[in-house]
């Protein structure tokens, strides 16, 4: 037996008639009986009393209909979550992330808008080293991910090109610089820079002010490189999405007037995705524009 013997089971139990029940079946009477009666000779036992006009269940007939019923329904929805998870609207998504997404608000925005359309699918979000989130995407222990370019990729990871920032200049309160009305770039080449984990901010002031920087430490993350301009360490040139959500004491935030130095988040991911739920997030961004 198969589901299909169940449903014709279920139509004829319904009707209480063969005819009626090959009607809304769409099959012919002859079909249907034989079908009962493979049923009947394969469990053992009558299902139904034949009338002259209409048949009864039988009492196998009746304890039937509560397991077929049952069975029906579960193969049912067994059938529309296979379906939904093969369109992508079920399933499971590890997300990673660089500070500045969340400064940005790109990340909010975007998960957001995907699990107000998607409320089956489960988003893991968490904050990843830049440098090792391409390849974690390659190795498949994340899915996606956001990251600020440029940033050169590894072979099979492809990258949707999100909202482009300039840099403004992480600085000590008591600096001479601030002492400045108008900061350039040659103002800064005796200064000692601390790294974001995207660093074409640092090499394109420097280049624009003719002069090599002098490179310190590289702490990671954006709140971990402000810290160190705040214990007065250095400056350092980080996305202007900082400014008003990365507030710390002894720091401000100054423009460089002729830098125009810019970066942009992206997201990335694997060129091939075959999971229908990721692939429904990648779409998703790209036709938000």
């Amino acid at each position: 037996m198969d589901i299909r013997h169940f449903r014709y089971f279920l139509a004829v139990a319904r009707h209480r008639n063969f005819t009626r029940a090959a009607e809304q079946l769409g099959i012919a009477p002859p079909t249907l009986t034989r079908q009962i009666q493979d049923m009947e000779t394969e469990l053992g036992a009558r299902l139904f009393l034949r009338q002259p006009r209409d048949v009864s269940l039988t009492e196998a007939g009746a304890a039937l209909v509560i397991e077929a019923e049952a069975t029906v329904r579960q193969f049912e929805s067994a059938q529309r979550n296979a379906q939904r998870a093969g369109r992508g609207d079920v399933g499971h998504i590890e997300l990673g992330y660089v500070a500045s997404a969340v400064y940005s608000g790109v990340l909010q925005k975007q998960v957001q808008n995907f699990a107000a359309q998607f409320p089956d699918v489960s988003l893991n979000v968490r904050e990843s080293p830049m440098a090792s989130l391409p390849n974690m995407i390659l190795e498949g222990r994340f899915d996606l991910g956001y990251i600020r370019c440029p940033l050169a990729l590894p072979e099979g990871i492809e990258s949707l090109r999100l909202n482009d920032e300039g840099f403004v200049l992480a600085l000590p309160v008591d600096s001479w610089l601030n002492r400045l009305p108008v900061i350039n770039s040659m103002h800064l080449q005796n200064e000692n820079f601390i790294l974001p984990e995207q660093v074409v901010g640092t090499l394109q002031v420097a280049a624009q002010g003719e002069f090599v920087p002098k490179l310190g430490a590289q702490p990671g993350g954006l709140v971990a490189v402000i810290a160190l301009v705040s214990l007065g360490q250095g400056v350092a040139m980080v996305p202007e999405s900082v400014v008003g959500h990365v507030s710390l004491p002894n720091v401000i935030y100054r423009q460089i007037a002729d830098c125009q130095a810019t970066s942009w988040l992206a997201l990335i991911h694997r060129r091939f995705e075959k999971s229908p739920a990721v692939v429904r997030y990648i779409e998703q961004i790209k036709h938000s524009g």
